[in-house]
């Protein structure tokens, strides 16, 4: 899922409010974060089993909150959201917040 679709969806579930908790949206979401997050992780660990340089220097329990998240994505420009995937966005997020 690229980064415009994302915060599409977002935007559209947080425009309904509470009428958005029957959405498979909010599911969807959820899972395409947590699939970036298990990317990012086997990035780190097949670096580290290669003996290449790590991508970045999280901690044992790497952590990032919703608001931080989307503040994230929400940095990208307009035009790099259509090519920019979840996947892609959560390294640089944690590049950006664990630099080694």
């Amino acid at each position: 899922m690229s980064v415009a679709t994302f915060l599409g969806k977002y935007e559209a579930l947080k425009k309904k409010g509470l009428f958005a908790i029957g959405s498979s949206d909010i599911g969807a979401l959820r899972r395409e974060g947590e699939a970036g997050g298990a990317a990012y992780q086997a990035r780190i660990a097949a670096d580290k089993a290669a003996g290449r340089p790590p991508h970045s220097c999280p901690p044992a329990k790497p952590a990032m909150g919703q608001s931080e998240f989307l503040n994230g994505l929400k940095r990208y420009p307009p035009a790099a959201r259509d090519t920019t995937t979840i996947k892609m966005a959560v390294a640089d997020l944690m590049k950006r917040k664990y630099p080694c």
